[in-house]
């Protein structure tokens, strides 16, 4: 049998209706004692279960990470308890035992052997950060939707507009959505809303606004544009609250801004994530397999099967791969020579998670050491081989017939 290593400790099976405990006690002769009750999951419900935790004498609380069903019980206990928060696929029971009260009796039991391995939960200002950044971005994603949908119903009014402007819902093209939406009808005017660069597109401009809009096309456009200006609203709000909240964690955020491809946003929702204190990874290789942003580990009978990533914190990967591919558009960046020096043999896909599993790395040094980022440029992997380099082109010009003669530039 083995061993105990916590004399009092509890398991919960976590539901948004009711919560089943079960308190497991090993007393000095080495017996086990287990008392099982079920509570509503109503505040008054969750302190009765935290009063008769502390009368029990518990030390320490497990419980699966079930939706976000958990999180009130773990607001309300936190700080009493040492709380485990487990993933549900590694603590599966024996099947044919699937019971509320057999889960609590599985959790408390695993919980008491050591053999519950905890999630990571961030302190209060990080997971309040953390929902105000994961907001952002689905506004975000909101409004690219409602953006593609005014591009489809200027297309189906055969409004050419995203032929001719880069940004049609940039101020030129805003402008004479709007006349659209007024009901103007006259192309010269239209086009004639157009500013800076775009004026010189006017000829363009006034064959792409001839179009057949319709009074459905304009009651659509209304709407969707003032669903835009909403969502922008919204976004601008979330933006001033998420600077306030970030506030206790502004030196890692600007430690991260001179990365190539972060900018502020990216630098809250990265530290929104993984927070400023690198301590609970104990090296960048657990980071990046925290973030499922390194290739997985499937071997049996000496045969490798599969290295997909597999599915971590969608946030973050998110994140981090638009990071990358900002960094890879970085002029003279060793991100940008990383991802061509990959992309050619291991497609643009895979190149894209390398760099993103490199700046992860480097963000992981520059918070854990206190360092500022060194840009080690464009040519890093030329100067690392530069024999080769030379070996290669020096064979490539003499298949071709030429006399080559190699010497090396004085300072």
């Amino acid at each position: 049998m083995i061993e105990a290593i916590y004399r009092c400790c509890a398991g919960a099976d976590v539901h948004s209706k009711t919560v089943a405990v079960c308190v497991r006690r090993v007393d000095e002769a080495g017996k086990v004692h287990k008392e099982i009750r079920t509570f509503g999951t109503m505040t008054r419900d969750l302190l009765g279960l935290s009063d008769w935790l502390l009368a029990e004498g518990v030390t320490h609380l497990a419980m699966e990470s079930t939706g976000v069903f958990w999180k009130p019980i773990y607001n309300i206990l936190e700080g009493q308890f040492e709380i485990v928060l487990v993933n549900a696929r590694h603590v599966k029971n024996v099947p044919g035992r699937k019971t509320d009260v057999k889960d609590c009796e599985w959790l408390a039991q695993l919980l008491q052997c050591g053999l519950l391995r905890g999630s990571f939960i961030p302190a209060l200002p990080q997971r309040e950060l953390r929902d105000l950044t994961r907001m952002r971005k689905q506004l975000t994603h909101e409004m690219s939707a409602v953006a593609n949908r005014i591009h489809k119903e200027l297309e189906d009014a055969n409004i050419k507009l995203g032929l001719v402007a880069t940004d049609i819902l940039g101020v030129s093209g805003r402008r004479m959505i709007a006349a659209l939406i007024d009901g103007e009808t006259d192309v010269d005017k239209m086009a004639d809303l157009a500013c800076r660069r775009l004026r010189d597109k006017i000829p363009l401009l006034r064959l792409a606004l001839h179009g057949k809009v319709t009074e459905h096309h304009r009651f659509m456009l209304k709407r969707l544009m003032d669903h835009l200006c909403y969502l922008e609203r919204e976004i601008e709000q979330f933006s001033k609250q998420i600077e306030v909240a970030s506030r206790p964690f502004t030196k890692a955020i600007t430690a991260l801004i001179p990365i190539p491809g972060i900018d502020l946003a990216s630098a809250q929702n990265v530290i929104a994530e993984i927070g400023p204190n690198m301590k609970q990874y104990p090296t960048d290789a657990h980071l990046a397999s925290w973030a499922k942003i390194c290739p997985g580990n499937n071997e049996s009978a000496g045969k490798r099967k599969s290295g997909t990533t597999g599915s971590g914190n969608r946030w973050l990967n998110s994140t981090l791969v638009q990071i990358s591919w900002a960094a890879v558009h970085t002029k003279d960046s060793y991100f940008q020579a990383q991802f061509r020096r990959l992309a050619g043999r291991r497609g643009k896909k895979r190149a894209l998670i390398a760099v993103a599993h490199s700046i992860l790395t480097v963000i992981y040094y520059v918070l854990k050491r206190d360092l500022q980022y060194k840009e080690l440029g464009g040519d890093y992997f030329d100067r690392l081989q530069r024999h080769k380099i030379v070996k290669y082109h020096v064979k490539r010009l003499e298949a071709l017939g030429y006399k080559v003669e190699v010497v090396d530039q004085v300072a």
